[in-house]
């Protein structure tokens, strides 16, 4: 089983949904980074459950511990190891479906691939693993802020419910303000009343989270393989619920002609390249042009939902699956950190990529 993600920045996640801890090993990540532990809480703490009641209610303090690569207060440049350590698992919940395969979650697959699997809140393919990337995107957001890079997801979609106005639009500091993690405050009232009325029905909804990076610098990427754009869409890709990914213009872009579609270049009053529409999303070769990178990632409706449905065991006989437990009746709140999260351990590896470009 691959737990490792990246080239030189590189992470290796550990541990399972209802084990003793679950947690990161960082690899790769320079010397002299200050190593901000309330930042990095701050990241867990908006993916941590509990936070509402159109979450799960698992109660999860999400609190880390630095087990080494730390030194007064900076990277050391050494393998950095971060633990969280589970605290309210309800093994009991899922006794019910130990032999069971739940419609559309990785049950089945991973019986067949392995012989085995621990059917404890999912194990390892719980979502409960994405808070060590959260962790550890946390850390690579410190690096690229130095460098004047942010990243900003929002939910724009959930279920029909469609923030219209694009993301220039929006003041996305306001992106935290409310549980659903909207900026639009009236689009978020509507999306959270869903949200909470198809929670009381026992089932789930799924939407869509637009993320935009700033300040990228020209160069990033590679131009075959590893294109910018692809790595972004591997990593989003790997999240679990995850459906679909599509970055500048998208699908909506086949619906202009190349001469509409095309960005053209200027030089800006800064002196340096710009282009004057931006449906390339900021990538153009797979390579980053100096522009927003901005995408959207489609997530579907959590698998777990509050109602019987058919399915079969493991010994082929069919059975009614029951739901149990404490589940999110939409993943998207929590899933803006995690989208966040992802895509600052892409540009902090092609940030260190991008050193053996060239000899300056």
């Amino acid at each position: 089983m691959s737990s490792t993600y990246g080239t030189i920045f590189k992470i290796s996640t550990f541990g399972e949904s209802h084990g003793k801890a679950i947690g990161v090993v960082i690899d790769g990540c320079p010397a002299g980074i200050d190593f901000d532990e309330t930042y990095i809480q701050h990241e867990l703490d908006r993916r941590k459950p509990g936070q509402s009641r159109i979450t799960t209610q698992r109660k999860e303090a999400d609190e880390f511990q630095v087990l080494s690569g730390i030194f007064e207060g900076k990277t050391t440049g050494t393998p950095i190891a971060m633990v969280i350590f589970n605290e309210d698992q309800r093994s009991k919940d899922y006794s019910h479906i130990a032999h069971q395969f739940r419609p559309s979650h990785a049950d089945y697959t991973y019986t067949a691939k392995y012989g085995i699997r621990d059917y404890r809140g999912g194990g390892r393919s719980s979502a409960r693993e994405t808070a060590a990337r959260v962790a550890a995107g946390a850390l690579a957001k410190i690096m690229l802020s130095s460098q004047q890079i942010t990243i900003q997801a929002y939910v724009s979609q959930v279920g029909k419910i469609k923030l219209e106005k694009e993301y220039w639009e929006l003041d996305l500091s306001k992106t935290d303000d409310n549980a659903v993690r909207c900026p639009d405050e009236a689009v978020a009232q509507q999306m959270f009343d869903f949200i909470d009325e198809t929670r009381k029905k026992g089932d789930s909804i799924g939407g869509i989270i637009t993320c935009v990076i700033k300040g990228v610098p020209v160069g990033w990427g590679e131009p075959v393989f590893d294109k910018l754009h692809a790595e972004l869409g591997k990593a989003m890709l790997g999240i679990n619920a995850v459906k679909g990914f599509e970055y500048g213009s998208g699908f909506d872009g086949i619906e202009l002609y190349g001469s509409q579609h095309n960005d053209e270049f200027y030089i800006g009053e800064d002196e340096k390249v710009h282009t004057r529409t931006n449906h390339s999303g900021g990538i153009q070769g797979g390579i980053s042009n100096g522009e927003d990178i901005y995408f959207r990632v489609a997530f579907k409706p959590v698998a777990t939902i509050m109602q019987d449905q058919e399915s079969v065991d493991d010994t082929g006989e069919k059975v009614i699956v029951s739901g149990k437990g404490r589940h999110d009746p939409c993943v998207l709140p929590r899933a803006v950190p995690i989208v966040e999260a992802m895509a600052a351990l892409v540009l902090a590896d092609f940030s260190l990529r991008s050193k053996t470009n060239k000899l300056s």
